[in-house]
């Protein structure tokens, strides 16, 4: 069933007391749906108003919603036992899991370290990145490069590696501050440079603030092999991948891809494996690996890390509830899930189709100035003119007014103003796995429409012409 026009979809004031909305809305704001079941691609709100998952949640639930095998699952493990804390047991489904995990990410991955999320994760490498370099002898790396923009998660850890200059300046003081770089951008670039160009010189970028830094204070450099929540899905060339990965080998840097959000979306396990002889030396997933089912994330690593951090003592990290016993039986049955039903293939013909879909919006739209993106992880970028790039007045922040406009054609959407909109308001658009060709058209459909109204609003408010 689809939204009625007639029934309220923002309602009432801002809960009190216990509710987590109190975070994040002002007294009197409205409310946005309220939940009460979900299934497949699609969520349902108290009243059966229904709503196409237009972006997994935010980018989590790859497998859609209540999948049969995974709920299976979830009860027969928690029926067995909830928790075993790793040191003292093991669990099969935990050994099963990294296995699996390590053969699909392919050679130099052997090892498998299971947390509760990206940013759990994130820290995880970088810790393991110190705790290797002091074991080896390099205790003076501990500087961790990063991109200008990006995001890495929501720790003090993580926020400091994070390209985001709004979160720095209000957490800055409790920050160690980290060295950023250029972020390889495809949409807005200088005068007189194409896209490859541009990607080489973010890659020379980088070369020279190692230099600069002093290479033997430099740990590791890390970023997303396909652009999340802070870029806007974008696709840096094969050039710049093969670039990066050199200079980190020459200057013995440890590269770490954050693939949180990347991860099993581009037609691969990893979309790093689109980039033939660039191996990244460690990742990092969360989200689609468990798909929302449980909260959970991963460090992948090679042997010879491991080796050396176990054998001087081990890990120096952990926390209560990282290689849950629970938790891993039910990613364990998501990927089994995505396997068996080839969703990782999949993923590049619904690509493909949802591309040429947001293409035929982008042409119907004044705002839509750019679509990029592959496979299942794609964005459009909202201007205010075409032609010259003009990004939306900063105050008016078009992603969160879309979504508001999307809910009343049934399409949900997630949207997170990375550096408040300074590097574009992007909006990305990344369905379930699972989602089908015409389920993309009903999508898409109702994207134009919400887009339409946020036209007509900015017209009405004097933001453009009619």
């Amino acid at each position: 069933m689809q939204p009625d026009s007639a029934t309220p979809r923002l309602v009432g004031d801002t809960p009190k007391g216990g509710s987590i909305l109190g975070f994040y809305m002002p007294k009197g704001a409205p409310r946005p749906p309220r939940i009460d079941h979900a299934l497949g691609i699609y969520l349902y709100d108290e009243f059966g108003n229904r709503y196409l998952d237009a972006t997994s949640g935010s980018m989590v639930s790859n497998l859609g919603h209540s999948n049969p095998r995974v709920l299976k699952a979830m009860a027969a493990q928690a029926a067995k036992v909830t928790f075993a804390y790793p040191r003292f047991f093991e669990s099969p489904h935990t050994v099963q899991l990294a296995d699996k995990v390590c053969a699909l990410a392919g050679e130099g991955f052997d090892r498998a370290f299971f947390v509760s999320g990206g940013s759990e994760a994130n820290e995880a490498a970088m810790k393991l990145a110190r705790q290797y370099a002091v074991v080896t002898g390099q205790g003076s790396r501990w500087k961790v490069l990063s991109l200008d923009p990006s995001y890495h998660g929501a720790t003090l850890g993580t926020v400091a590696i994070t390209g985001d200059d709004f979160t720095h300046s209000i957490y800055e003081p409790m920050l160690t501050k980290m060295p950023k770089v250029p972020a390889p951008l495809t949409y807005r670039l200088p005068a007189g440079v194409d896209a490859e160009t541009y990607a080489l010189q973010c890659a020379q970028a980088l070369e020279q603030t190692i230099l600069d830094e002093g290479p033997e204070s430099v740990l590791a450099f890390i970023l997303e092999p396909i652009g999340g929540l802070a870029s806007g899905a974008i696709v840096a060339p094969y050039s710049y991948h093969r670039a990066v990965r050199d200079i980190c080998t020459r200057h013995g840097v440890l590269l770490i891809h954050d693939e949180i959000l990347s991860g099993g979306r581009t037609g691969h396990f990893l979309a790093s494996q689109r980039f033939p002889d660039v191996r990244p030396d460690l990742v990092t997933l969360a989200k689609g690996l468990a798909a929302g089912y449980t909260p959970f994330g991963a460090l992948l690593a090679p042997d010879h890390i491991v080796d050396a951090v176990a054998s001087s003592g081990g890990f120096v990290h952990g926390h209560t509830y990282f290689s849950n016993p629970l938790s891993c039986a039910i990613a364990e049955a998501v990927l089994d899930e995505i396997i068996e039903r080839e969703l990782l293939h999949k993923s590049v013909s619904l690509g493909d189709h949802l591309r040429t879909r947001l293409l035929e919006v982008q042409q119907r739209s004044r705002l839509v100035g750019d679509v990029r993106g592959t496979g299942l992880l794609m964005a459009i970028e909202l201007v205010a003119d075409k032609a010259s790039k003009r990004q939306l007045p900063v105050e008016l922040n078009a992603p969160a007014r879309l979504t508001e406009h999307a809910l009343k054609y049934g399409i949900a959407l997630y949207n997170r103003r990375a550096n408040r909109g300074a590097y574009g308001d992007i909006q990305m658009i990344t369905p379930p796995l699972i989602i089908n060709h015409a389920q993309i058209d009903e999508l898409c459909e109702g994207l134009g429409k919400a887009l339409l109204d946020l036209e007509q609003e900015m017209i009405k408010r004097g933001l453009l012409g009619d």
